[in-house]
C-alpha cells in the first residue's frame, strides 16, 4: 500500500511533505542527541555514577535499544505522527494516548527551552558582554525561521551542523588519546567500573541524568509522515543512531575521565559550573581546546540541537490537535511551506519564555532536565506496554521475541531508573501526571473525549510477521 493511502486509511489527509531520506533521518537523530552532548553533563553523570560514567552511558544504551526495537513495531504498526501519543491511543486506547502525550509533552515542550537555556549561559561565560536573555533570543529567532521555511531547510542546516560537531569531537578524542598514551592522567577502566563505589542504585541514579544525552532518538518517529521509503526507514534510523551516538558517548566521557584535574573533588562536591568536561579537555591539550569544546557544546545545544527539538515538539502538538486533544489551531499547516506553522511559532514562543523564566533561577538547568528526563522515561515505559497489547493481546502475535521479551525487559530496565530517579523529579512529574489526568477530565466533561480518526474496534488477527 503506498504511503499516502495508509494515511488515508487513518482518516488523514498527507499535509506534510515526504521529503526525507534515510541520511537525513540519520544527521536529524544524530543532531537532535548532539554527538557532543556528554560535555555538557559530565560532571553530573561522573558525581552521580561514583566515576562510572561510560558505565552509565553504555547501559542507557543497552536500555534505550530495547526501547527503541519497541518504536520501530508499533512505527511499522501506524506510520504516522505524534509519536507515543499515536502509539498508546492505537495500540492500548486513547485515553491512555493522551495521558502519553500528555506525559511526553513534559520531555518535548521542555526541551528546546532547555537546550536554548544552557546554550546562552555557556555562550554568556564566553562572551559576557553579550547578556543571556539576548543569546537566547537569538538562538530561537533563528531557528523558528529555519524551521518555518520547510523541513527540507532544516534537514540541511542540521547535516552542515553535524559535520562541524563531529570534527570538534574527533579532534578532542585524537588530542585526549595522545595524551593519555604519553602518560598524562591515568589509564584506568574505573569509568566501566569502581568497585569501591558500585553499587547498582547509584549506577541507576547516573543512568536517569545520562539518558538526558539519549533523548532524540525518539524524536526520529515525529517523522513518520515526511519520509520517503516507509516506515521501516524510521525504525532503521532509531536503531542506527542510538548505537552510533552511545559508541561516541562512551569513548569521549571514558577519555575525561581518566583526564580529570581532581577525581576526589569532582566526586566530593559535583559540578555545580558544569566545566568538569573542559577541565578535562584543558588538561589534554590546553585552554584552547577547552574553549572550542565548550564554544562547540553551547553552538550544538543552541542551534542544531534545539532546531530539531523544535521540530519534534511542533508535530507532537500538529498530531494532538489535529485529533481536536488540543487548540484546532495548532493543527493548521502552511500551504507553501508543508510545516505545522502555528505549532511551530507557539513551541518557539514557549521555549522563549521558558528559557528566559528559568534563567532567572539558580537550579533552572537541573530542574528542567530532571522533568525532561522523568516525562520521557515515563512514555517510553506506556510505549512497551502498547507493543505488548497491540501485537500480542490483539492481534494474538505469536512473536514472543519481539512483542513479548523485547518490551518487557525494556519496560523492567527503564522501571528500575525511574524509581531509582531524583525525588524531586519524580513527584514534579507525577504532578504533571496528574494536571493530565485533570486535562482528560476536563475533556470528557466538554464532550470532547479522545477519539482518534479511523480507530476501529481491533478484530483478533494473527500476526506471523517476523523482524
Amino acid at each position: 500500500m503506498h504511503l499516502n493511502e495508509d494515511l488515508a486509511s487513518y482518516g488523514y489527509q498527507q499535509e506534510l511533505s515526504r521529503q526525507l531520506r534515510f541520511r537525513d533521518l540519520l544527521s536529524y537523530g544524530l543532531v537532535y542527541m548532539v554527538p557532543i552532548a556528554p560535555m555538557a553533563i559530565f560532571g553530573s553523570v561522573y558525581a552521580g555514577s561514583g566515576g562510572m560514567v561510560a558505565l552509565a552511558y553504555a547501559i542507557g544504551v543497552v536500555a534505550l535499544v530495547f526501547t527503541a526495537f519497541s518504536y520501530a513495531q508499533m512505527v511499522k504498526a501506524f506510520p504516522m505522527s505524534g509519536s507515543v501519543y499515536n502509539y498508546a491511543g492505537r495500540g492500548i486506547s486513547p485515553p491512555v494516548g493522551f495521558l502519553a502525550g500528555w506525559v511526553i509533552l513534559l520531555d518535548y515542550v521542555l526541551v528546546p527551552g532547555l537546550l536554548y537555556l544552557v546554550a546562552s549561559v555557556a555562550m554568556h561565560a564566553t562572551v559576557p558582554v553579550v547578556p543571556v536573555w539576548l543569546w537566547l533570543l537569538g538562538f530561537v529567532v533563528v531557528n523558528t525561521v529555519v524551521n518555518s521555511v520547510g523541513i527540507r531547510m532544516t534537514a540541511v542546516v542540521t547535516r552542515v551542523m553535524l559535520v562541524g560537531e563531529l570534527i570538534v569531537l574527533a579532534i578532542f578524542i585524537a588530542v585526549a588519546g595522545w595524551a593519555v598514551a604519553s602518560g598524562k592522567g591515568r589509564f584506568s577502566w574505573g569509568a566501566f567500573y569502581n568497585s569501591d563505589t558500585f553499587t547498582w542504585s547509584v549506577v541507576a541514579g547516573a543512568v536517569s541524568i545520562a539518558v538526558l544525552s539519549f533523548l532524540g532518538f525518539d524524536g526520529i518517529s515525529m517523522l513518520a509522515e515526511e519520509v520517503k521509503g516507509g516506515a521501516r526507514q524510521v525504525g532503521r534510523a532509531m536503531a542506527a543512531v542510538l548505537v552510533l551516538a552511545g559508541v561516541l558517548f562512551i569513548a569521549q566521557t571514558w577519555l575525561a575521565a581518566m583526564l580529570v584535574p581532581d577525581p576526589g573533588s569532582l566526586l566530593t562536591s559535583g559540578d555545580p559550573d558544569g566545566t568538569a568536561f573542559y577541565d578535562a579537555a584543558r588538561a589534554a591539550g590546553g585552554g584552547w581546546l577547552a574553549t572550542l569544546c565548550a564554544v562547540a557544546t553551547a553552538i550544538a545545544w543552541g542551534l542544531p540541537n534545539s532546531m530539531v527539538a523544535q521540530v519534534a515538539t511542533s508535530r507532537l502538538l500538529y498530531a494532538m490537535a489535529r485529533d481536536r486533544q488540543l487548540p484546532r489551531f495548532l493543527a493548521k499547516v502552511s500551504i507553501r511551506r508543508n510545516v505545522p506553522i502555528n505549532a511551530t511559532l507557539l513551541t518557539g514562543a514557549v521555549s522563549l519564555a521558558l528559557g528566559l523564566y528559568m534563567a532567572t533561577r539558580a537550579d533552572g538547568i537541573t530542574l528542567l532536565s530532571s522533568l525532561i528526563n522523568f516525562g520521557a522515561l515515563c512514555a517510553f515505559l506506556v510505549l512497551h506496554v502498547a507493543v505488548v497489547v497491540h501485537h500480542l493481546i490483539r492481534r494474538r502475535s505469536r512473536n514472543w521475541w519481539a512483542h513479548l521479551l523485547m518490551p518487557a525487559v525494556g519496560f523492567g530496565i527503564l522501571a528500575y531508573v525511574v524509581v531509582n530517579a531524583n525525588i524531586a523529579a519524580q513527584r514534579l512529574g507525577l504532578i504533571w501526571l496528574a494536571l493530565g489526568v485533570v486535562a482528560l477530565a476536563g475533556l470528557y466533561l466538554s464532550g470532547r473525549r479522545p477519539v482518534l480518526s479511523g480507530l476501529a474496534p481491533a478484530q483478533p488477527q494473527r500476526d506471523v510477521e517476523r523482524v
